[in-house]
């Protein structure tokens, strides 16, 4: 059941970033979920950088958290993709 939280918490990340970013027509909805997968671990991470929790399960705030991670994860393979 974990698995599936995982994959609906990155989804709906996900897909909320892509949104967000402008991406949405460019991307499906596996990259969608895996953005937000990444993005969910690369959001805990800056957020315990800031010295506050992560992703803490279902929650309007992990959700949260995983968009701003997912948006970074966009903004970066923007930035890195633009450069080479």
């Amino acid at each position: 059941m974990n698995i599936l939280l995982w994959l609906i918490v990155g989804g709906l990340a996900g897909w909320i970033a892509s949104v967000i970013m402008k991406t949405d027509a460019q991307q499906g909805v596996l990259a969608d979920i895996i953005l937000g997968i990444i993005g969910a671990a690369v959001g805990g991470f800056l957020m315990n950088l800031l010295g506050q929790p992560g992703v803490t399960g279902f929650d309007i705030y992990s959700i949260i958290v995983a968009v701003i991670g997912a948006s970074v994860v966009i903004f970066a393979g923007r930035v890195l993709s633009t450069r080479y």
